[in-house]
């Protein structure tokens, strides 16, 4: 069979090493080569490092090349930045009419939650719907998502109210608090913009989809429970998130604080919210019925208040809604000072769960309709958004997951939906505000129960737990760190867990040993397929990670452990002694001096068993750098196999006789 041919000295396992003649490449028993791919430049290999973190390893400038004069890149470039420019060129009457029913449908929606969610972050009531005037019509000019509507949140009004209350009394200090909340929501969407600007989006992976799960829906619960203080009538409430704190708050006012009016409207209006839902969900055509529900809820509710003088007799009213359009903000905004790190700090923690939110919930959409979102330049959009936002009364607003769907179903065609709703609002601010004088805070409290029971998915916990328990462990981390700590400390505890996660994984990769499924040249892991059979005076061992100064140590042991069970069971079958080693690393995607130390250990503790290593299908990043450390050379070019089959052949040809 060919073998590699050599003249010089001996290497560790006893074979001969290339030296200055030594080919390159390697050529195993059937003919084929295992061969190195060309060597790169320190340039090369650099750019193409930045590619593969950057641009999914894509050519960034490759669109321009393509581009046959300047004024087409130009135009492009522009298209890059303006999303708007690209579809607005296909707009058509037929798709005004789609948007325009979604905007309309979404206003009335945004309108009563809008108000709702302000009171969750601590802020005037106009101010949250500031937040569905003007985000919105930022956000079309740069969002590739065409089904995102945007505004404020509820998981999001209830972190950043929480955060800045720790810093600064709302009621003490109103204005204060406002300019705190301006100068978080500038950081956040600064730190949004930053993260698109410089391709930075993975940061955001860093929280799982498990973990995002369990801090929704322990945030769900938080918000629903905090709404007991306006569905109960209570005047005396904690500020304290955690349910023990709320819990005890809201018996400490069984016998005296609460008000039975109050309960009447909050309960029966959250029974009529619920039941739209529920139709809406069941009979997708009426959709329509829940997404005007919650203003219908608040025209009745602020009519029967109005008429019967049920403010006279302990139902609290919104009473005074500012009236008007945004005012200016960016002298409130704190430039220096403590102010300034606190909202720095607050702006970027609640601007990347914004970010989460909306990246996660416009990829469904743009699942469901077969369209491409990208990540980066929603991440600018958010942020540009945000700090457009942050300069006229705004706080953090973001796409979520309940107004977007509504969005979808009442039909919109593209983000122009969000400019008719922001239309819809601006006419409420500018003529409608008295009418909500009179609206009662229980009705807003059971339009965000109801908004926020949709956010504790029990499905997808019970479908984690059946499919990874340690995604669970996260989700119920940040579930349980929601619910009897803060939201703040619920989101350490997932980001914690989520990254444990992959630094065991990375730490401690998986190992398998290798056996020959029944003539076949196929050799699979020996605890997944029962029937395949070792090799005698063989052992063949497959490494599924990377091998870096994390986990190389680990793989080193984890080898030499397996190699001895190994071992002593063929002795026990009285089969011949091992003499090969073979190391599948096919799923070894790259490797690094660290790990390429741990295989020259290897092998100085193979020779002493009189054992020989022999690699099998490494790829080109693998095989590169062992060649630039002369590892091949110590194991001999002849030991790189195609393939474990070729190895096998190879090496231990009458194991594969009858194969």
């Amino acid at each position: 069979m060919p073998r590699a041919v050599s003249d010089g000295g001996e290497n560790l396992n006893g074979a001969d090493i290339g030296g200055s003649r030594a080919s390159s490449h390697c050529v195993d028993s059937t003919g084929y080569r295992v061969s190195f791919p060309p060597k790169k430049s320190l340039l090369q290999e650099f750019s193409g490092s930045v590619k593969a973190l950057f641009f999914a390893g894509d050519d960034p400038l490759r669109q321009y090349k393509e581009q046959p004069s300047w004024s087409k890149r130009v135009w492009l470039s522009l298209q890059n930045v303006f999303p708007v420019l690209e579809w607005g060129r296909h707009y058509t009457f037929g798709k005004f009419r789609g948007d325009f029913v979604a905007g309309l449908t979404i206003a009335s929606l945004c309108i009563p939650q809008d108000i709702g969610y302000s009171k969750l972050a601590h802020l005037p009531p106009e101010i949250g719907l500031y937040g569905s005037f003007v985000p919105p019509l930022i956000y079309p000019l740069l969002g590739t998502s065409r089904d995102l509507a945007m505004g404020p949140m509820a998981v999001v009004s209830l972190m950043l109210g929480s955060l800045l209350q720790k810093e600064i009394d709302p009621k003490m200090h109103p204005l204060e608090y406002k300019r705190l909340a301006f100068t978080a929501t500038f950081f956040a969407g600064i730190t949004q913009a930053a993260l698109g600007f410089f391709r930075l989006g993975f940061i955001i992976e860093y929280l799982s989809h498990a973990a995002i799960i369990g801090f929704m829906g322990g945030a769900a619960i938080i918000i629903a429970l905090q709404q007991l203080k306006g569905f109960l009538g209570i005047k005396n409430f904690t500020n304290n998130t955690d349910i023990v704190s709320v819990m005890k708050s809201i018996f400490k006012s069984a016998h005296h604080g609460w008000n039975w009016q109050t309960i009447l409207i909050a309960a029966s209006f959250l029974g009529f919210l619920m039941v739209t839902k529920y139709i809406g969900k069941k009979k997708k055509k009426l959709f329509w019925m829940s997404a005007t529900a919650p203003l219908i809820s608040v025209i009745v509710s602020t009519f029967f208040v109005y008429i019967t003088r049920a403010d006279k007799h302990g139902v609290a009213v919104v009473k005074n809604i500012e009236k008007g359009i945004n005012p200016p903000s960016a002298s409130l905004i704190y430039f220096s000072g403590p102010f300034m790190l606190k909202g720095f700090k607050i702006g970027v923690v609640v601007g990347l769960i914004a970010l989460t939110e909306a990246i996660a919930v416009g990829r469904t959409f743009a699942g469901m309709k077969d369209y491409k979102l990208d990540g980066n330049k929603e991440m600018m959009a958010l942020g540009t958004m945000n700090v457009v936002g942050s300069l006229t009364s705004c706080y953090i607003a973001t796409g979520g997951f309940a107004r977007s769907a509504v969005n979808c179903m009442a039909g919109c065609k593209t983000a122009a939906s969000n400019i008719v709703m922001s239309m819809v609002v601006l006419l409420t601010l500018l003529f409608l505000t008295p009418l909500f004088k009179y609206t009662p805070n229980a009705i807003l409290s059971s339009i965000i129960i109801s908004a926020v029971l949709g956010l504790i998915d029990y499905k997808a916990a019970y479908h984690i737990w059946k499919v990874d328990k340690l995604d669970f462990l996260a989700c119920l981390g940040a579930f349980l760190g929601v619910v009897f700590s803060s939201v703040d400390y619920g989101l350490l505890i997932a980001i914690a867990i989520s990254i444990a996660k992959i630094l065991l994984q990375a730490t401690r990769p998986r190992t398998a040993l290798l056996g020959n499924l029944p003539r076949t040249t196929v050799y699979r892991n020996i605890e997944q397929y029962p029937d395949v059979t070792t090799v005698p005076g063989v052992v063949i061992v497959q490494v599924d990670s990377a091998i870096y100064f994390t986990n190389s140590n680990y793989v080193k042991e984890r080898i030499l452990r397996l190699l001895e069970e190994e071992e002593e069971r063929q002795r026990q079958q009285n089969c011949p002694q091992i003499e090969f080693l073979i190391v599948e690393l096919s799923p070894v995607v790259d490797i690094d001096t660290s790990g390429i130390h741990a295989l020259e250990e290897l092998c100085r503790a193979l020779v002493k068993c009189k054992i020989q290593l022999v690699l099998a299908n490494p790829g080109p990043a693998v095989i590169q750098k062992l060649r630039s450390a002369k590892f091949i050379e110590l194991i001999g070019e002849d030991k790189m196999c195609l393939t474990v089959g070729d190895a096998v052949k190879r090496f231990a040809p009458k194991a594969v006789d009858g194969v």
